[in-house]
């Protein structure tokens, strides 16, 4: 499911994978989170960030952290419902910050996540303001074109703040298109990262290493 590749890849993703009893669902933690709601092109300073609630992603057994900053890619795994980004979270955990991204449904997409050297917007290669001096790329691929799904809410188009120390100093969350889900994590310096899937509900969690 999961596997570290060597060379640069141009987009980069997160995935949530679904599975009910899986020890990695279990949710036990206490850092403080931001919720995605603001909109347009610009990822807000920590300062100016959401008011902060408790984490709901406590993990056990998740992967060790890698000793490079080399991309990482995973394999989507099928389900039911529409799968769409509905919620983003952005926390502070002992020794590294994690960012969320909750989707709809029990299907998990694939992720292709990597260092680029300036956040573009999909589509039309805009460029991005967002937060930080380094800049990871997560791509969640064969997600739900919106369209598709109506019924459901997707993350609004905007920035998320940091927790306000450590690696993550924003996360700016671009859109959906062709079935991809773009999203910027803007960071004070390239930092190893992992990636990973929860499931129930299903989760793509991105950590990375202060």
């Amino acid at each position: 499911m999961r596997r570290r590749l060597l060379a640069v890849v141009p987009v980069s993703v997160l995935v949530l994978l679904s599975g009910c009893g899986d020890p990695a669902t279990q949710e036990s933690g206490s850092a403080s989170t931001t919720s995605a709601a603001a909109t347009g092109t610009s990822a807000p300073a920590p300062s100016t960030g959401a008011p902060a609630t408790s984490d709901p992603e406590g993990v056990t057994d998740a992967p060790a952290f890698p000793a490079d900053t080399a991309p990482d890619t995973g394999d989507g795994v099928a389900g039911q419902g529409p799968t769409v980004v509905t919620a983003l979270r952005v926390g502070d955990q002992d020794g590294f910050d994690r960012v969320v991204f909750e989707l709809s449904g029990t299907a998990a997409p694939g992720w292709d996540v990597a260092y680029v050297d300036a956040p573009t917007a999909e589509g039309s290669g805009e460029p991005l303001d967002v937060p930080g001096t380094a800049y990871l790329r997560v791509l969640l691929t064969g997600v739900t074109n919106p369209y598709e799904a109506p019924e459901v809410t997707e993350v609004p188009r905007g920035g998320v703040a940091g927790p306000g120390a450590g690696s993550v100093a924003g996360v700016f969350y671009d859109s959906t298109y062709e079935g991809q889900a773009l999203a910027y994590l803007g960071l004070t310096a390239e930092k190893p990262f992992r990636v990973y899937a929860l499931g129930n509900p299903s989760r793509l969690v991105v950590d990375v290493a202060d």
